[in-house]
C-alpha cells in the first residue's frame, strides 16, 4: 500500500517530474537551485497570485537536492521539506512517498479506552538513537503492556541533539534519527505488533535557530500577539489563511503519509488565535473529515489553561493532566517551589479531585499565576478524557539535574503512586525507562551554535538561581551544560539495567499492574460516562475514590499518602483486585491501611447506588 499526502506547497513528485511550490509574498523574484547525480541547474520560479511561486522540473524525481535563492543571493531550505540530509539550513531533498510500500494494510487503530502510552525520545531511547534501533525495543514495550508509543517531536532542528521542541522544518523528520522510510518502518512495525504510534507536534513557535521564514514570508508571524519565544505565529491576522493551511496540512501529513495514530499538540495555551473556529478546532475538524473517516485517530492536548471545552465533542480525545502529576509530586517529595505552590496546601484534596473529576483547577484563582482564574469545569467528561502521569520529559528534564522520581522519594511511596496511576480509569502515560527505575537522568540538551549556545547555558543557570541549592556561582556551575554532548550522552537509557536487582523488581511491578489493568479495568471502560467519579478524604492523609464504570461495577481506590498507618471506619466493599504492600489485604480486616498503602477493589454487584 502507498500513502501520500498532497499539499499546496513543497516538492511533489509527479509522473513526468517534480513540482516545486513556495509561498514567499515579500519577494519580487525567486530562483530554485537543483542538483542531482550528474547535473546542477538554477531556474527562475514563476510568480502567481497571493505570493505563490512555482517551478516544474521535468524528468526529475526523488533524490534531487534543492534550495530556494532569494533576491540577495542567499539560499533557504524548503519550509515544507520532507527531508534535510545536511541539517536544517542545508539542502532539501525530494522524497517520493510512493517509494515506501506499507505492510499494515488492515490496521485501523485501537480504541482510546485501551490506551497505555509510553513516551520516548528517539535519540536517547537507545544507544544508537535511531528509528531502526527503536524498532528493536517494540517487543519489550508490547510485553510490558504498552498499547501506544508516543514520540517526542521529530521536526528538523539545528545540530545533532535536541528535545525536538526547537524544530524549524515541521514536515522533515530530523536526519540524525534516520531517513523518512526508517520512520515509516518504525510505525509499520509497531502496527504489526498491535501498538499505536503518536507524534508530539509543536504549533506554538519555531525554534530560535535555523528558521528562515521571516526572510521571505514575514506574514507567518504577527506583532499582534507575543509568546515566550517572540512574535506569535499568525493564525488570525492578514494573510493567515496560508499559515493556517500550513499547519493543518502538517497534521494531516503525519497522519496520512506516516500513518500515525494520533498527535499530541504541545503547549496549545501559547497558541494565539482569536478567530472562530480557531486553528485547533479547524485541525480537529479536518482530521475527523479526513483520516478519521477510515480509522481511529486520537488527538491530545497539552494545555495549561485546562480548557475542557476542547475535549470530547470539541474534537480532542484527552488532555495531559499536569494537575494529577503536581498533586502527587507534592505528596511524594514535599517540594513546593514553582508551580507546585498551587498544590502545597491541600495536595490530597487536589489528588482526589483530579482522580474523580479530571482537573484540580476548574476556574479557581491560581496563586502561582498571580491569582488569575485557571481552568474550566471538567467533571462532566469521562475519566479517559485525561492522560495521567508521574513522569514525562518536562517533569524530569525541567529539573536542574534531570532526576527521575525514583531518586526523589521513598520506594514505598512511589509504588503507591504507580498503583494509582495504572489502576485508575484515566489513560496512563509512562516515560521511557520509568518502568525499571532507570538510573540515567533525562536532562535538557540542545546543539545550538555560537552565542545562542552560551545564552542557553547562562539562561539555564539563571532559571535555577532562585532555588537555594543553586543560588551561588559555584553551585550554579554544577548544572549540566545543555549544549555539551556529555549532557546528551548522560540522558541515554541503559537497557541492561532492567534485568538486574531492584530494576528487575520494578519492571515486574509495572508489568503486573498493567496486566491487572488490561484484564480487570479496560474491558469496563468502553462507554464510561462523565460524572462517574466521587472522592472523599480519610482522615487528613487518606483518600478514597470511586468510579462507576461502563458495566455498572464500582471501581474503588483507597490510599494512605503518608508513612503512618491509617485506621478506617468501615471495611471497603468489593473484590480485592490489588493491594500494595501485599500485607494490606490482611490488615484490612483490622480496618487498617499501612503507610503508603493502596487498595484497589471492584464491586460488581453495586446496584444503582453510587458510593
Amino acid at each position: 500500500m502507498i500513502r501520500r499526502h498532497d499539499m499546496p506547497f513543497g516538492a511533489m513528485v509527479e509522473a513526468e517530474g517534480v513540482l516545486f511550490r513556495l509561498w514567499a509574498p515579500r519577494v519580487q523574484q525567486l530562483e530554485i537551485a537543483l542538483s542531482w547525480a550528474g547535473g546542477e541547474k538554477r531556474h527562475p520560479m514563476a510568480g502567481a497570485a497571493g505570493g505563490w511561486w512555482h517551478h516544474f522540473a521535468p524528468g526529475l524525481g526523488s533524490g534531487v537536492c534543492y534550495q530556494f535563492l532569494l533576491p540577495d543571493g542567499s539560499a533557504v531550505p524548503d519550509p515544507a521539506s520532507r527531508y534535510q540530509p545536511q541539517d536544517a539550513q542545508g539542502l532539501s531533498l525530494v522524497i517520493d512517498p510512493a517509494a515506501y510500500a506499507w505492510q499494515d494494510c488492515r490496521w485501523r487503530g485501537r480504541p482510546w479506552y485501551e490506551t497505555v502510552i509510553y513516551e520516548l525520545h528517539v535519540g536517547t531511547f537507545t544507544l544508537e538513537g535511531t528509528f531502526r534501533a527503536a524498532m528493536e525495543r517494540l517487543d519489550d514495550l508490547a510485553d510490558l503492556g504498552i498499547t501506544a508509543v508516543e514520540l517526542m517531536p521529530l521536526a528538523d532542528f539545528p545540530g545533532r541533539r535536541n528535545w525536538g521542541y526547537d524544530g524549524v522544518l515541521p514536515f522533515a523528520p530530523d536526519a540524525v534519527y534516520g531517513r523518512p522510510e526508517d520512520l515509516k518502518a518504525l510505525v509499520d512495525a509497531a502496527h504489526g505488533k498491535g501498538l499505536m504510534v503518536f507524534l508530539d507536534v509543536v504549533y506554538n513557535h519555531f525554534g530560535p535557530e535555523g528558521n528562515a521564514l521571516h526572510r521571505y514570508a514575514e506574514d507567518f508571524f504577527t506583532p499582534r500577539h507575543h509568546t515566550p519565544w517572540g512574535p506569535a505565529i499568525n493564525f488570525d491576522g492578514p494573510n493567515s489563511r496560508v499559515v493556517r493551511d500550513f499547519f493543518r496540512h502538517n497534521a494531516l501529513y503525519w497522519l496520512d503519509e506516516y500513518h500515525f495514530d494520533g498527535l499530541r499538540f504541545d503547549a496549545v495555551h501559547a497558541i494565539c488565535d482569536d478567530s472562530h473556529p480557531d486553528i485547533l478546532e479547524e485541525i480537529a475538524a479536518a482530521v475527523a473529515a479526513g483520516p478519521g473517516q477510515d480509522r481511529q485517530i486520537h488527538l491530545m492536548l497539552e494545555n495549561d489553561h485546562n480548557a475542557a471545552h476542547y475535549l470530547g465533542s470539541g474534537g480532542y480525545r484527552a488532555q495531559w493532566n499536569d494537575d494529577f502529576h503536581h498533586a502527587l509530586h507534592v505528596l511524594l517529595t514535599g517540594e513546593k517551589d514553582g508551580y507546585y505552590r498551587d498544590f502545597a496546601d491541600q495536595p490530597t484534596e487536589h489528588l482526589g479531585r483530579c482522580l474523580a473529576e479530571g482537573f484540580a483547577w476548574q476556574g479557581q484563582a491560581s496563586v502561582y499565576r498571580g491569582q488569575r482564574a485557571r481552568g474550566e469545569a471538567s467533571a462532566y467528561l469521562p475519566p479517559i478524557a485525561f492522560v495521567n502521569f508521574l513522569q514525562n520529559h518536562d517533569q524530569i528534564g525541567n529539573r536542574a539535574r534531570g532526576e527521575r522520581l525514583s531518586r526523589l522519594c521513598p520506594a514505598a511511596a512511589l509504588r503507591a503512586a504507580v498503583a494509582v496511576l495504572l489502576l485508575a480509569p484515566a489513560v496512563p502515560l509512562l516515560f521511557m525507562g520509568e518502568e525499571f527505575a532507570a538510573i540515567s537522568p533525562f536532562l535538557f540538551f540542545c546543539d545550538f551554535s555560537g552565542e545562542l549556545s552560551q545564552a542557553v547555558r547562562e539562561g539555564r543557570r539563571r532559571e535555577f538561581a532562585a532555588f537555594a541549592h543553586f543560588s551561588t556561582r559555584g553551585t550554579a556551575t554544577q548544572i549540566p551544560d545543555p549544549g555539551a554532548e556529555s549532557t546528551f550522552i548522560a540522558s541515554t537509557l541503559d537497557w541492561t539495567q532492567r534485568n538486574f536487582g531492584p530494576h528487575a523488581d520494578w519492571l515486574q511491578y509495572y508489568r503486573r499492574l498493567l496486566q491487572i489493568r488490561r484484564d480487570e479495568i479496560v474491558p469496563r471502560l468502553a462507554g464510561v460516562p462523565g460524572d462517574s467519579g466521587t472522592w472523599h478524604l480519610l482522615g487528613k492523609t487518606g483518600l478514597a475514590v470511586h468510579w462507576r464504570l461502563a458495566d455498572g461495577a464500582i471501581l474503588s481506590l483507597y490510599g494512605q499518602w503518608a508513612p503512618e498507618p491509617l485506621f478506617l471506619d468501615l471495611i471497603p466493599k468489593g473484590r480485592m483486585v490489588f493491594a500494595q504492600p501485599p500485607e494490606a489485604t490482611a490488615l484490612l480486616q483490622k480496618k487498617r491501611l499501612p503507610g503508603w498503602g493502596v487498595l484497589c477493589l471492584l464491586d460488581e454487584d453495586a446496584g444503582e447506588q453510587h458510593p
